[in-house]
């Protein structure tokens, strides 16, 4: 029976197609979804447990460090995937730090704003996590589409936006957390359904891989799929937030 899953594809490009189109040797222990939910829950753990420690002891250094040690172990890990089981922990616990240095600024500014970020971004989760699971949601060719165009675009706003700032030239208003206007809310909100949507590729793939049987360390690479898409969605819900609340 020809599987659809994977004849289509993810926005998320820790968990695209050719995440799960390489050669990979027959083994007994393999992926399950099982094991993928409890690699993902340990990640999401580590991640959060950097996070507080971080935001607790105001250790800001962290912040930029973070994110671009991040970056290069999410780079590692998508081109050897074998080392994910090391790469991956290590991801969380950096990532951890740069969200919890991140979420202390957003919280001087505007008290509170990181609980609520953190219950809609589990909300979101979980209620689209329910919806795949009962297909009220269902990841066709169009609906991956859709997502994966409008992450494309998404994607080529925030590096036009760097460029922009690296040459002096300032952020696009539509990035800037400080503009509440209804075009830049407007922006944020459409950014955090596309954030959102993705999770519903990541369970699409997560589901694929696991049903191809491939090495057990893969559930280590779906983990960090779905830390990634998570990561982005948190971050657009605070600076949502942040905007929403300059209006007041």
């Amino acid at each position: 029976m020809r599987n659809s899953h994977m004849t289509l594809r993810s926005g998320n490009p820790v968990l695209s197609a050719k995440t799960f189109s390489g050669n990979y040797e027959a083994t007994e222990n393999v992926m399950t979804i099982d094991g993928t939910v409890n690699k993902t829950i340990i990640s999401l753990l580590i991640l959060l447990t950097s996070g507080v420690v971080t935001y607790v002891f105001e250790i800001l250094a962290f912040m930029i460090i973070g994110f671009l040690v991040g970056l290069v172990l999410v780079i590692v890990t998508m081109f050897k995937p074998q080392w994910s089981p090391k790469t991956v922990p290590l991801y969380a616990v950096f990532e951890g730090a740069a969200l919890g240095g991140i979420s202390f600024l957003f919280n001087l500014m505007y008290d509170g704003i990181v609980t609520q970020a953190i219950v809609l971004t589990a909300g979101i989760f979980f209620s689209l996590l329910a919806a795949y699971k009962s297909r009220i949601i269902k990841a066709t060719e169009n609906f991956k589409l859709m997502v994966g165009a409008a992450t494309g675009g998404i994607v080529i706003l925030y590096l036009v936006s760097i460029f922009m700032s690296m040459f002096g030239m300032g952020q696009m208003p539509i990035m800037d957390i400080n503009n509440s206007s209804l075009l830049s809310i407007g922006f944020s909100l459409f950014v955090v359904v596309i954030a959102s949507l993705n999770l519903v590729l990541d369970f699409d793939f997560i589901e694929e891989a696991a049903e191809k049987g491939l090495p057990k360390y893969m559930e280590w690479r779906a983990a960090l799929g779905l830390m990634v898409t998570l990561v982005w969605l948190y971050l657009e819900i605070l600076r949502l937030l942040a905007k929403l609340q300059s209006r007041r």
